[in-house]
């Protein structure tokens, strides 16, 4: 009876591919299989020498770092991106943070990691956009990974203006002493999957590990849906 209603339902409000806006089959979620193949995935993860590691370098020390897609401006990833930061579309968090997981469940540096955070906003903007993306993605990461989320405890004190078009000097001082943590003890020991959406010049996620790295016994790794 539900395939049938399901069937019923899709038959008068078809899914569309958030993609191309062509109409989803059977088995197929966001993406039509088309745009899904045609997104650029990086396989970083097989490599602990890779663009997104080497952003770290001699600045914070982490695990691994990783990217799933390389971005590609005037992209079908950037269209999925715009929505899912602007136009309420949480599922796509879900979605690609299932295949981020899916990707690095099994890959050193990655593995073990037992608590995914994502980068904070600021509550004013959370309460502009109604909900952080980051934590959607980190949620569809945790359902593949068997590991917890932790929201609301790393933290943004201020609200920044955009880092889009600052040098990687300004997106550092824009962001620096930014970020701090409530209570720390939680998460002592223990291994954290810091993650975003897109890292550009590691700035902010560089100043999230440095605050988590401050508390005893944790160790970091940076995991994101893509490397601009």
């Amino acid at each position: 009876m539900s395939s049938w209603l399901g069937d019923l339902i899709r038959l008068f409000f078809p899914a569309v591919c958030a993609g191309c806006g062509e109409s989803l089959v059977t088995g197929e979620k966001v993406l039509c299989t088309r745009c899904l193949f045609l997104l650029p995935r990086s396989q970083y993860h097989l490599s602990t020498d890779n663009p997104v590691s080497r952003l770290f370098w001699g600045r914070v020390t982490i695990e691994q770092a990783t990217a799933l897609y390389v971005f590609e401006k005037g992209s079908i990833f950037q269209s999925l991106i715009h929505q899912l930061k602007y136009r309420g579309r949480k599922d796509i968090g879900l979605y690609l943070g299932r295949l981020l997981g899916t990707e690095i469940k099994d890959a050193p540096g990655f593995s073990h990691a037992e608590v995914i955070i994502p980068v904070p906003l600021h509550p004013s903007r959370k309460r502009e956009r109604g909900y952080n993306q980051g934590e959607y993605i980190a949620k569809g990461m945790a359902e593949v990974m068997q590991a917890e989320t932790e929201f609301g405890n790393l933290v943004r004190k201020r609200k920044t203006p955009t880092q889009t078009r600052r040098s990687r000097i300004e997106r550092w001082e824009n962001v620096r002493g930014m970020f701090a943590v409530k209570k720390p003890h939680r998460l002592e020991n223990r291994h954290i999957l810091l993650v975003d959406d897109v890292v550009t010049t590691g700035a902010t996620l560089e100043a999230c590990a440095e605050v988590l790295l401050g508390i005893p016994g944790v160790r970091v790794s940076i995991a994101t849906l893509a490397v601009a």
